[in-house]
């Protein structure tokens, strides 16, 4: 039987195959030589914001290192163009190398979409814990209007010691806990879906997947019934780009009264 800890190391080698850095400085090829010992085969480097998302599109990484800022570079313009783009590698692991770990670039790294982060100088150790932080305890993904990438509130990054927002952060979500969460998205999806119609239109249909999953891991006949006709007018937009507001909340009319009651408070506020 193969040991736990080299089977982490596959599991870790296999998501290496393609990796970019987004760095100008001497460091960017310390971490290249750091990532070869995790099997990294073909590892990329670009310094500027434009460079690092053509050698997204061209590249397709399953692994991004990011600094923060340089000449010509914006790390978290880059980390949020990329997460609303439509290239097949937007929902590829993010991890910030920077020196800057104050409190406010590591949480605002967080708010943009970031997996994990790094400090320099780092080492080996640095380095093979955030790996295993991304390849081995994947978090549950986003798909907003404003937040698009890996649940916030699980953010376990060694660097971050602010206050977590919920008190369910540290426990699995229950069925009540994603059918608030979808249907908090949902709502501000429809809200945007005149001012950002694409990102609305990927996020209304993130979480019609995600109560359709809902409703059969609870075989909850009503939650079912009650999305199928949002998906069906989704599919429809999807088709012919045509869609409405009105249209939007005539459809999904019967999800509301299935939120839990902490939803509904939510929504009242935000018809306020």
């Amino acid at each position: 039987m193969t040991p736990p800890d080299r089977l982490n190391q596959r599991k870790i080698g296999a998501q290496l195959q393609r990796v970019l850095i987004v760095d100008g400085s001497a460091s960017a090829r310390l971490l290249a030589d750091l990532l070869k010992q995790h099997d990294a085969k073909l590892v990329h480097i670009e310094t500027t914001t434009g460079g690092a998302l053509t050698a997204c599109a061209a590249l397709d990484p399953q692994m991004v290192f990011t600094e923060l800022s340089g000449p010509g570079f914006d790390g978290l313009e880059f980390v949020r163009a990329l997460r609303r783009s439509t290239m097949s590698c937007r929902k590829t692991p993010v991890i910030v190398v920077t020196a800057e770990a104050t409190a406010a670039t590591i949480i605002a790294s967080r708010d943009s979409g970031v997996h994990e982060f790094i400090r320099k100088p780092f080492n080996m150790g640095d380095v093979t814990r955030r790996l295993e932080a991304v390849t081995l305890k994947s978090r549950p993904w986003v798909e907003a209007v404003h937040y698009i990438g890996p649940d916030r509130r699980r953010f376990n990054s060694a660097e971050y010691a602010g206050k977590r927002k919920r008190k369910s952060d540290g426990r699995q979500p229950t069925p009540a806990d994603r059918i608030g969460q979808a249907l908090k998205i949902l709502r501000g999806a429809i809200d945007a879906v005149d001012t950002d119609p694409m990102q609305a239109l990927r996020a209304m249909q993130a979480q019609v997947a995600e109560l359709q999953a809902v409703a059969l891991d609870t075989r909850d006949l009503n939650l079912a019934q009650a999305v199928f006709q949002l998906n069906q007018t989704l599919k429809l937009a999807a088709l012919d780009g045509k869609m409405t507001r009105a249209d939007l909340e005539a459809c999904s009319g019967g999800l509301w009264g299935l939120a839990p009651p902490e939803t509904e408070a939510d929504k009242a506020r935000t018809a306020a």
